[in-house]
């Protein structure tokens, strides 16, 4: 097989690296958790009056809203790294315990399966850090 008869999708791949190197030759080395860095985790009374119970006093508080979107965003697979990094991020800041975002990803498993789960564990894992015990 010659060089010139590569898969469609190495030639599309390599044609976009190209593209970008042209461009900008610093996109070369563009890294998404570079990106995710530049934004901040928000103060819990920051997400309480943006999308917790500041307004709807009987409502959801905003633990619960970023638990029910890590839940979300495990049953869609867990594919958006940035976001399920940053919500579990969030919720630690709202009040979430270890303990209650693992549930909230093992619960999901019985909807997503086993592998989004595990996935959505990892990242949450990564979100957290290695935090000591008493922190669940």
């Amino acid at each position: 097989m010659s060089e010139t008869a590569k898969n469609p999708f190495e030639q599309m791949l390599k044609q976009a690296q190209d593209m970008a190197r042209a461009f900008n030759p610093g996109l070369e080395n563009f890294s998404p958790k570079g990106f995710e860095a530049l934004w901040p985790t928000m103060p819990k009374e920051v997400m309480e009056m943006m999308f917790g119970n500041a307004v709807n006093t009987d409502g959801l508080d905003a633990k619960t809203r970023l638990l029910l979107t890590l839940a979300g965003l495990t049953c869609q697979g867990a594919q958006a790294d940035t976001a399920v990094r940053q919500t579990v991020r969030h919720a630690v800041e709202a009040g979430a315990k270890k303990q209650e975002i693992v549930e909230t990803i093992g619960q999901m498993s019985v909807f997503a399966g086993i592998p989004a789960m595990t996935r959505a564990l990892e990242l949450a894992q990564e979100a957290m850090g290695e935090q000591g015990d008493d922190d669940q």
